[in-house]
């Protein structure tokens, strides 16, 4: 930004949906302040941008500190998160966060001055950091003189150029440790189809990551056939994500003969996956499409689960189908070790970054070898798509059966 000096006061928020690191990264960021300079002031912002464009916010007090390691067993965000895009003026309006005429950037901007915050610590997905990197550029053009400082936070693991962004481990484990009791249903219904959605607006990732971590458990299980108790009815007979092809004639006929087999069929998707269709479908009939304040789609509304239920159920011969989504129940764990460990060192990294007054999101950069950095924000986008043709996912497709494709329209 336009100035070096040390810092006197940061801010923190945290926005967007949840995932199983942001507890963690405020816990990480007020312990290393605390180490290395302690006379910096901090101050979180209530339900991220929301309470930054109100002026709700409260000091982190020295007995706060003293408890800040406790964050790191927790999920969810002690501070708060709201879905709010500052760019998005009639929004701000329309949810009362500002007055009419006003702009939301400069509202934010000013309330930034006027609590006299050096450093402004963004903690989020690729919305967050999008609108970190528009507030970012908005305080340098009108000279304000702040630093925004992002780390990535999304359970989609889609953030360009970002490897690996924090909570995705963990959602991926908690994903597959809350289908090692759904899978169990099968055994209350002849001929059932359990349909696993994921999360994963645009990215397979933790759809495909979910479905190997299961399949670990499932490893790691003893089996007693005699008894009815095998692996093959436990097993994922399919993935979908968004950037594969479905073909659901083909899949319905290669299920089916799982179905005959085994008596049941269990399915993980994205909540992305078969998306354009489900949208054609409703426009064909005339019917609104959801979005959110970011111009989304908004998944849980159409649901994109039911739907793949529903197109499989009559060509399975499916008794009954069972549709169970994880996210919340992932992203709203406390972060495994694999996380606690990436946490640590992109907050201690943000720290560092802080005292010297450089911008950015922290990340290991794909773009320049995979070092741990901080990413200009205007190289911060979303939606960058999981790679089907890295070859533990090709693995994971040929151990249960699976065709591969590339991404087209869903089939019919």
């Amino acid at each position: 930004m336009s100035t070096n000096a040390r810092p006197k006061k940061v801010a923190i928020l945290t926005a967007g949906g949840l995932a199983p690191c942001l507890s963690s990264a405020i816990g990480g960021l007020i312990e290393r302040y605390t180490e290395i300079a302690p006379d910096i002031e901090i101050i979180c912002y209530r339900s991220g941008y929301k309470g930054l464009l109100l002026g709700d916010s409260y000091k982190v007090t020295p007995e706060a500190r003293a408890t800040a390691h406790v964050l790191h067993r927790f999920g969810g965000s002690p501070i708060g998160n709201s879905r709010v895009k500052l760019t998005n003026v009639k929004d701000c309006v329309k949810r009362g966060l500002v007055k009419e005429g006003q702009d939301p950037q400069k509202v934010a901007a000013d309330q930034l001055v006027k609590d006299g915050v050096d450093v402004l610590h963004t903690i989020g997905g690729d919305d967050t950091n999008t609108a970190a990197a528009d507030l970012a550029a908005f305080l340098g053009r009108n000279q304000y003189g702040l630093t925004v400082i992002g780390l990535p936070k999304t359970i989609d693991n889609d953030v360009f150029p970002i490897r690996q962004s924090l909570g995705a481990w963990t959602a991926a484990e908690q994903g597959a440790r809350y289908f090692q009791n759904v899978v169990a249903e099968h055994g209350a219904n002849p001929r059932m189809l359990i349909v696993h959605e994921v999360m994963g607006r645009n990215c397979g990732w933790l759809t495909a990551a979910t479905a190997q971590a299961y399949r670990r458990l499932l490893d790691q299980q003893a089996y007693a056939p005699a008894l009815g108790l095998t692996r093959d009815s436990h097993e994922v007979h399919a993935v979908f994500v968004p950037e594969m092809a479905v073909d659901l004639a083909a899949e319905a006929k290669r299920l089916k003969a799982v179905m005959d087999r085994v008596d049941n069929v269990n399915i993980f998707i994205s909540e992305g996956a078969g998306v354009e269709s489900i949208v054609a479908e409703m426009q064909a009939k005339g019917q609104e499409v959801p979005r959110d304040a970011f111009g989304h789609i908004k998944l849980d509304a159409i649901n994109p689960g039911k739907w793949f239920g529903d197109q499989f159920a009559k060509m399975l011969g499916a008794e009954k189908t069972l549709v169970q989504k994880s996210g919340y129940f992932a992203r709203a764990a406390a972060a495994n070790q694999q996380d606690l460990m990436l946490i640590k060192s992109c907050a201690d990294l943000a720290v560092e970054c802080a005292l010297r007054r450089e911008s950015g999101v922290i990340g290991h950069d794909e773009d320049k070898g995979g070092v741990l950095r901080a990413i200009e924000f205007p190289r911060i986008k979303g939606g960058k798509p999981f790679d089907i043709a890295t070859p533990w996912f090709g693995e994971l497709l040929t151990a249960i059966g699976q065709p591969q494709g590339a991404k087209v329209a869903v089939k019919h």
